[in-house]
């Protein structure tokens, strides 16, 4: 699954797309796999309770997933995954 990611990201995860091979098929699953292999990238887009932090915007397929299952949203092999940090500026 080739995670597209932006911003600072790129900075943690030394580029703009990261394969990951996930243990499940939930957006959860493929977060938690990169967290694993960019321990920083955790305080970037998770609270304490694991959930996303404000702003922190998930797309598959060009869709939010706040609009779809949430964290639980299925993903496929070939759907487009980015991953997107809070953005300031003006």
């Amino acid at each position: 699954m080739l995670v597209r990611v932006f911003a600072n990201l790129r900075q943690i995860c030394g580029g703009v797309g990261v394969e990951v091979k996930p243990e499940g098929r939930r957006v959860i699953d493929i977060l938690n796999k990169m967290i694993e292999m960019f321990p920083d990238l955790k305080d970037e887009i998770f609270t304490e309770e694991k959930e996303l932090l404000p702003f922190v915007h998930v797309f598959i397929n060009g869709r939010n997933i706040i609009h779809l299952d949430g964290l639980d949203t299925i993903v496929h092999e070939n759907d487009q995954f980015a991953l997107f940090p809070p953005v300031a500026g003006g």
